[in-house]
Parts: C-alpha cells; sequence; structure tokens
C-alpha cells in the first residue's frame, strides 16, 4: 500500500538532499526553540499565591 506524500514534503526532501548545509541550520533553529531541559513553572506556594477565587456568577463582567 503506498503511502501519501504531500507536494510541500516532497518539495522539502528534496530541497534538503540539494542544500545539505541547511541541516545543520535546521537543528540549531529547533535547539533554540524547542530542545530545552524542563523546568518547573510554578511552585505549589506561587500557585497557591497567585490563585483568583472565581466569581458565583461567571460570566457576570462586573
Amino acid at each position: 500500500m503506498a503511502h501519501y506524500e504531500s507536494e510541500h514534503t516532497k518539495f522539502m526532501r528534496e530541497w534538503l538532499e540539494k542544500h545539505p548545509e541547511e541541516k545543520q541550520e535546521q537543528q540549531k533553529g529547533r535547539a533554540l526553540w524547542w530542545d530545552k531541559a524542563p523546568r518547573p513553572l510554578f511552585t505549589l506556594d506561587e500557585a497557591k499565591a497567585a490563585r483568583v477565587p472565581n466569581k458565583a456568577y461567571y460570566y457576570d463582567a462586573n
């Protein structure tokens, strides 16, 4: 069974074969934006301090 491959995927695969130096740039960009060590956003105390109580009627603008 043949798998579907979009025009964009074909183009990018061919373009990367013709421009192998771009693979390094792609890896640098990925490391810059995505490959980061996970870190906690809030501690439990900060989360409790930042909590705002819900209104009795949620959709009331006042």
